[in-house]
């Protein structure tokens, strides 16, 4: 594995620790600490998420135009002042304005991120995805741990260890990223026939990410409206956290499980795609049924069971697709379908609790993350017809 994937899963971990001490518990605060309903709650959220379809896009752009150490520094500097203002001013509205500017901070860094583990490790294929996957959900693993024990004693303290890992993160980077050549990273002249060629590969990218918005809408109401669930069911925020941490840690655990079944089907991304979609459409029905902290327990098994097959994927298909200089661009575009879902998700699974009830809620999850699989079965056919 080169050094610069090694660097990439570095700084992917500290990065996810500090986003983690925050994200799974923003429902929470808006909800039960600023005295907001749901359905605000939902449309902060999806305001964090809007703005952080902005930053994936900025951030391809930055990674074909200026290459992967300055698309990141950008990223890193403007995440690194949000979470400053965010630490000292977090009540209403000041929480909204600067959450959306951590949403497009934060943005701006993942697609630099990814196209650089596949312009870096070319013929690592899944690996340089999976390794970076693997990062993030290491950190999505402490992070939420932490999180939860700090929260209990102060919410207030969480701001402050999130603006720790960030400092780390640009720490790191202004010491060590430098080594990501821009040469390996600029945009090359494309020619009247390659832009002919690249309506096919867009077509076959937006086709994928109606999957995308699904899967992330779904996705969503883990850390939106199934966190605020579980606080009403009487779970602590402890214990919310841990499903977290086992999502992370079984994420890893899982790896030599599931490699005999991914080297079978290196080549078939179809199925892996379509598994991790049933399963992860399993688990909400599970949820549809969860009462106590057990049940949620065998849900977020499931779901990760599910992710560990869906998701490092996504990345590897908008890297084979990408024509020569446009890797950031085609990683913002799958960064941006993934932000999207995060974005309605809250809203749309907001309302639904608050009108429908929680298990409305999840036999629709479980119905359109089916529905989903359709566009990972069609997606190719724009490369085809082209």
């Amino acid at each position: 594995m080169p050094k610069q994937v090694w660097l990439l899963i570095i700084g992917s971990f500290i990065n996810t620790v500090g986003n983690s001490f925050l994200w799974p518990l923003n429902s929470i605060y808006i909800h039960d600490h600023l005295g907001k309903s749901l359905t605000v709650a939902g449309i902060v959220l999806m305001l964090n998420s809007l703005a952080g379809v902005f930053g994936n896009l900025v951030g391809g752009f930055l990674f074909d135009k200026l290459g992967g150490y300055k698309a990141i520094f950008i990223g890193v500097v403007l995440n690194l002042l949000s979470i400053l203002l965010l630490t000292f001013w977090h009540e209403w509205p000041q929480y909204v304005i600067f959450l959306a500017m951590l949403g497009f901070s934060g943005g701006i860094v993942y697609p630099a991120i990814y196209a650089i583990a596949g312009s870096a490790w070319p013929e690592g294929g899944r690996k340089a995805f999976n390794s970076i996957f693997l990062a993030n959900n290491v950190g999505v693993a402490i992070g939420p741990a932490l999180a939860g024990i700090v929260a209990d004693i102060k919410f207030d303290y969480v701001f402050s260890a999130n603006l720790f890992f960030y400092v780390l993160f640009f720490i790191l980077v202004l010491t060590t990223f430098k080594c990501f050549d821009v040469d390996q990273v600029t945009t090359k002249a494309i020619s009247q026939g390659e832009k002919g060629r690249q309506k096919g590969p867009i077509l076959a990218i937006a086709i994928l990410s109606i999957s995308l918005v699904v899967c992330w809408l779904s996705y969503s109401q883990w850390s939106a409206t199934i966190s605020s669930y579980t606080q009403g069911l009487g779970m602590s925020l402890s214990q919310y956290s841990l499903l977290w941490t086992i999502n992370g840690f079984m994420i890893v655990a899982v790896q030599p499980i599931i490699k005999p079944l991914v080297t079978r089907w290196e080549k078939k991304v179809k199925h892996q795609l379509v598994l991790g979609l049933v399963l992860m459409s399993v688990s909400y029905m599970v949820v549809y049924f969860a009462q106590d902290f057990k049940i949620f327990v065998a849900a977020m098994v499931i779901l990760t069971f599910g992710e560990v097959f869906f998701s490092p994927v996504i990345p590897l298909i908008a890297n084979k697709l990408a024509p020569q200089g446009q890797q950031g661009f085609y990683q913002g575009l799958v960064n941006s379908a993934t932000t999207i879902g995060r974005m309605i998700g809250p809203v749309f699974g907001g309302f639904m609790v608050d009108v429908y009830g929680m298990q409305v809620l999840m036999i629709i999850l479980s119905i359109i993350t089916l529905v989903a699989i359709i566009p990972c079965l069609v997606y190719d056919r724009a490369l085809k017809d082209t």
